[in-house]
Parts: structure tokens; sequence; C-alpha cells
């Protein structure tokens, strides 16, 4: 094999490994491979030891006579560097054995391993390194050279000491020692010295062979500057190179963090159809790149080819894919990523430990996320405020009050963090949420004493925590702060004073009418219209109500309606209960109440208030009495009515709770489903009796 063949094949050493020999016990069959026709200064199977054991052949140039009566006692045949293949055994008991091993090419690289630390340790300049290099004690031949250099590790000696080597050896080809010179600049991460070398290198009239681009691309890589990698790696056709396998798989990588998304998943594409080698860092960065994109069964499926590949996946990559799932709000999967990580012999770190507070946290999943954040304190790792504010956050929006402050106490007592806004915002809301006025009332003092002024939404949560203690002057006085500080009320807010009104004694409601007028006026009429009695024409109330859906955000539609039935329930105002539940189902803002098979009909409630509830059961009841006692329609064997089992996060009570009562003052025949939770069941026969029952009594109201 040429030289210039081998130089221009890097990763040669990846699928046909140099074979060991020991020079005092060899055997004929055992042919060595010359030390050029294997030569990759960038695999990472290249190791300088091995060029040394594994031939007496040197780059092109014959050792001379009196340098090989130095290697071998005489009475030992010579063999001839470039033909001959026979070998002698000499016994390792022989005086002379000793002295060959000490002559031997185990030797002088153990010394060429020693030059290489001189170098490195030497000041850089020109008389310093001509001194260590004049006094190795012998005839330095270029693929000691190689060796040396390839062993040193100090980036301003390295250039010093090639062009020594340049000027004293002449070698044949210095495309390698300048390789391997590049190597040092890339074990230090210096891509300007790599890059100026290379300029050197076509000042100099010398030709970069692949190896040269190779080197040039891992060091952008390794030194953070995936695009200068894209960059190199485009180069190489103009210099006649074409790169292999290796170094295409690598640029999947760079391409990746570069930000050309296309590429790399293209490349990719190509390395799953060609087979190529393909490390676990590229394997990291795409997932990252499905993760941004918000692929998220693709960060999953190269986790899986991964795993059949045999690449084992590095703490990186856990750490990318739990923050991915976290992302997919997956946190089961979360979950058993996180249990191979353990299993694979992993130790989790910052980065494990933030990523499934956030993906327990975002996903609502409070004791997963507060056993993460105590694990944490045990180990005496620090939470930023993010960390702290998700869980604040979650504790917000599932109820957690009690774990609420300890954490806030927590991260007040802590030297890396103070609250921010957020955290203010979060902790308010979750007294104001359970109704503890005091305790609002004092985070908001801390707040503004923080330097913070409160937003819109901590406004919000303080109404609505006045009003769940039925403190509508309090209500009316924050609701005129919002105007003062220049605030335009929102949606949410409007929605928020609304709820107010379905907890308020209706003796009091009036006072909340000239808030909600004033910051949603259309909001206001619809309002006065159900808790004044204004009489109107007929179809006057339904277009009010029409234009105030069609004025709001799709995201508060559904809280509007049930809280407009619930204040109609409030005030034993049934029919316009009903009207407003028939308007929500003609602009599909309640869907699927009803359901009809050969063997069940069934009212689902699950996604409504209490008032929008008993207003859809009523509804059902008359539909149903229609149906049987009107139209002789036959019933099938079961009705059932789905109420869902949870149950309001800052409550004890659930609707199922609240609807087992109600269905027991109204006689009805409907039991809870032992085996079906949240579902309430009757058959056929007892539906009937009793909608008989109720109509010869005078009624069907629910």
């Amino acid at each position: 094999m040429s030289f210039h063949h081998l130089c221009s094949s890097p990763s040669s050493l990846l699928h046909d490994p140099l074979p060991l020999c020991n020079l005092l016990s060899v055997y004929p069959k055992s042919t060595p491979r010359s030390f050029l026709s294997s030569y990759n200064p960038n695999s990472s199977h290249f190791h300088s030891r091995n060029l040394l054991q594994a031939t007496h052949v040197s780059v092109q140039e014959a050792i001379p006579q009196s340098e090989k009566s130095k290697l071998v006692d005489v009475d030992l045949p010579i063999p001839e560097p470039t033909a001959s293949k026979s070998y002698v055994w000499v016994n390792p008991k022989s005086p002379r054995a000793s002295q060959l091993r000490r002559k031997s090419y185990d030797s002088r690289y153990s010394s060429l391993i020693k030059l290489a630390e001189s170098l490195d340790a030497c000041k850089p300049n020109e008389a310093d390194v001509c001194d260590v290099i004049t006094g190795f004690g012998g005839k330095l031949f270029e693929q000691d050279a190689v060796v040396t250099l390839n062993n040193m590790t100090n980036p301003e000696t390295a250039p010093i000491v090639l062009n020594n080597l340049l000027e004293t050896m002449k070698p044949s080809r210095e495309v390698i020692l300048y390789n391997v010179t590049m190597k040092v600049f890339r074990k230090s991460k210096d891509l300007e010295k790599s890059e100026k070398l290379f300029d050197e290198m076509l000042e100099r009239g010398i030709k970069p062979d692949n190896a040269t681009f190779t080197t040039i691309i891992s060091c952008a890589r390794q030194s953070g500057v995936p695009k200068r990698a894209v960059e190199w790696f485009e180069k190489m056709s103009s210099f006649g190179c074409e790169p292999d396998n290796v170094t295409m798989a690598a640029m999947i990588d760079a391409y990746g963090r570069a930000g050309n998304v296309d590429m790399a998943l293209s490349l990719y594409d190509r390395a799953r159809t060609e087979k190529w080698r393909i490390d676990a860092v590229t394997f990291s960065t795409l997932i990252r790149i499905y993760g941004v994109s918000g692929n998220y069964d693709g960060c999953l499926n190269i986790y899986e080819e991964m795993k059949a590949l045999g690449v084992k996946p590095n703490l990186v990559i856990y750490n990318r894919l739990i923050d991915s799932m976290g992302r997919a709000k997956r946190p089961w999967q979360a979950k058993i990523i996180y249990k191979d990580l353990i299993t694979n012999g992993f130790t989790p770190n910052w980065s494990t430990y933030a990523a499934l507070v956030r993906a327990y946290g975002r996903a609502r999943y409070g004791d997963d996320a507060l056993a993460i954040y105590r694990e944490m304190k045990e180990k005496g790792l620090s939470l930023t405020v993010i960390l702290y504010n998700t869980l604040l956050s979650m504790c917000a929006d599932i109820g957690y009050v009690d774990e609420a402050f300890e954490i806030f106490q927590d991260m007040k007592n802590c030297e890396t963090c103070d609250p921010d806004s957020w955290t203010f915002s979060s902790l308010i809301t979750v007294y104001a949420c359970s109704g503890r006025v005091s305790e609002a009332e004092a985070a908001l003092l801390q707040m503004r004493e923080a330097g913070f002024e409160p937003t819109l939404f901590v406004l919000t949560s303080v109404i609505q925590c006045y009003g769940k203690a039925k403190q509508v002057d309090d209500v009316v006085r924050t609701f005129n702060q919002v105007l003062e500080l220049g605030i335009t009320p929102d949606d949410r807010f409007c929605g928020c004073l609304l709820n107010v009104m379905t907890q308020t004694p209706s003796e009091e409601i009036g006072k909340l009418i000239g808030c909600v007028e004033k910051a949603k006026p259309k909001l206001g009429q619809v309002v006065k219209m159900l808790v004044e009695e204004q009489n109107c024409e007929e179809g006057v109330f339904k277009k009010e109500a029409s234009e105030l859906i069609d004025s709001i955000g799709s995201d508060v539609k559904k809280a509007y309606l049930n809280c407009l039935i619930d204040l109609c329930v409030n005030l034993n105002k049934l029919e316009r209960a009903c009207e407003i539940l028939q308007l929500g189902l003609e602009y599909d803002i309640y869907t699927g109440l009803q359901s009809k098979s050969a063997t069940q009909w069934s009212l689902h409630l699950k996604s409504l208030s209490l008032g929008a509830a008993l207003t859809a059961l009523h509804v059902w009841m008359n539909d149903l009495s229609e149906a049987a006692l009107e139209s002789g329609e036959e019933f099938p064997p079961l009705l059932g009515i789905n109420t869902g089992h949870g149950k309001h996060k800052y409550s004890d009570k659930g609707l199922a709770a609240v609807f087992e009562s109600h269905l027991k003052e109204l006689n009805a025949p409907f039991h809870e489903a032992p085996d079906k939770v949240g579902w309430f069941l009757t058959t056929s026969v007892a539906a009937k009796a009793w909608l008989e029952s109720r109509r010869s009594a005078g009624g069907v109201s629910a």
C-alpha cells in the first residue's frame, strides 16, 4: 500500500487495527504491517506505541546497517526492511534477550514518550527545543518524529518542534507531521493555531489530506464552534479530499449544532442506510434537534436506535431525554428514562434533577416533584430561581399550600437566589385559592417591599381570595387599585370577578355589578339582565349573550358560561340557565354532554361547574321523560351519569360527592357503580318508574 493512499484513509484503524508483535517471540505466520499502511492520527484506536511495536520498516527510509547492528545481536540474522518475512526466536532467559529488550522498540517508544514530555516542559523557543532534541542521544527517524509529536500536549512548543524536525530530517511526507501537530492543538482546543498551521502548509506547497481536514473539523467541534467545522468540511472537495464515513458521521453533530437541521437529518438518513459508525455525542445532538423542534417521539426513536446499535448513552443523553419528555408533558416516560439511568450505573447530577423537577412540575406530578426536590436538598444541591418557581407554580395549581410555604421559606434562606415577581405571584395564588386572606396580604406586602409591583395576575388572585372569604368591599377596593395603577383588565380578570359574584350573597352582588360594567361593559350588560330581572323582548338576552361570547377568547368561553349558569342557579333562574347551556351547545363550547349506545345512555358532566352540571341534569331528565313517556321510545338496559372521580384542588369535595347527595334528594334510582369510579348507574326499568312517579307528582325539575 502506498504512503499517499495510507494517509488518505484516516479511519482505517477503526476497521483494521494493527497487530501487536513481540520482537522476542514472533511466528512466521504473523506478518507485521507497515505502520504507514494504517496511519491515522485521528483514529480513537491510534496509539504511537502500536507504530513502534508493529514493524521494523521505516517511512520509505531503510535503517542504515550501522543502526541495525545496534538493535540486534550480530549472531542473529537481520531481516530486510522490505521483503524479508523470516524471524528468529530468542530464548527470553538468555543474557542477550535482556540486552535486546532494552534496545528494542518497546524501549525506544518509552524514550520517545520521555522526549515528548521534555519538549512539552521546555521553554517555547528554538534554542531550548533544539537542545532537547539534540540531547535525545540517537538519530530520529521519520516515524520517531510522528510518535513524538503525537504524544505532545503543549500547543506553544509543538510548532517549534515541527519546524525543527522538518529542517533536520527532510521527511518524505511532511503532511503527516503537520497532521499530528494539529492533534496537539486539538487537545488544547486551539482552533486558531490549527487554522494558522493549515495556512502555513499551503504557503510551503504542502497539500492537505483527509486526516488534515478531519483533525481541524474535530478541533472546531471540540472548541464549541460547529459553524467553523461546517466551513472546513465544505472546503474538503476543493482540495480533492473526500470525507470518509467517520467524518460524515461527525458532521451530523456539527451541522446540528450549527443550526442546519435539514443537513444534519439528511446525513443521519444516509448514516442509517450506509451503516456509518455514529458516536454518543452525535446521538445527543440528534436528540436535542428533535427536542427543540417538538418531535418528542423522534427523541425516543433515537434513544431506541442507540440501544439497538449497542451505543451506550451517556449522562448528557439521559438528561436531554428527560428534559424533552418534560417539555412533552410525558412525566411517565421521564420516569422510565430516569430508571434506565440508575440501572445502567450512572449517578444523577444537578442537570438530571433539574430536568426531573421541570418534567414533574409542569405535569403537576406533585409528589414526584417534591420527592426530587427533597433529594436535592439532602445532597446539598442548590436550586435556581426558575426551579423554585416551577415548584411553587405547581403547588399553586394543585393546592399544596403547606408545601408551597415550606419551599418559599427554603428559598428565602438559601444564599444562591432571591424571590422574584413570579415567586410572589405563585405564593399569593396558593394563599388566595385556599382563602387564606392574611397570608395572601402578607405575601403581597413582602412583594412590594422586595421592589416588585403587583401584576394583573397577582391582583386577580387577591380578588379571588377576598371573594372566597366573602369580603366584597375588599374586592371593590382591589378593583379600584387596578384602575388606579393604569392596568387594563383582561378576560381572565373579568372572569375572576364573575366567579366572585357566584360566591357572593345576593344582597351584595349589586356592589360588584359596577366593577364588572367598568371592566367589560358587554359582560356587565348580560349580568344586569340576569340579576336585576330586566324585562326584555324574546331573543334579546340570547343576542346579548352571543355578542359576549364572540368578544372573549376561546380559552375563557367555558369558564364564563359556567359562571353565568352558576349565577342563574344561585338566583333560582333555571330557564335562563338552560338558555345559556343551549347557547354553549350551539357554539360547541359544551360538547359530548349526552351519548347513546345500544346498551347505555349517558350524561357526561366532568368539565362542568356545579351549577352547569345541575342544569345539564335537568335538561337530560326532560329529554328522558319526553323519550320514554311521550314518544314511547325504549330505553337501553342501563342509564348512567359520569361526574368524574376528581375533586377540586382547593376543596375536599368533588362533583361526584355533591351529585351523590343531590340524587338522594331527588330520590333518583342512580347509584354509584362500585367498579366504575365517578359513574352513577340505574336500570331502564327503575328509570322509567322514577320518571313516571315524578310526572304524577307534578314535574321533573332537577
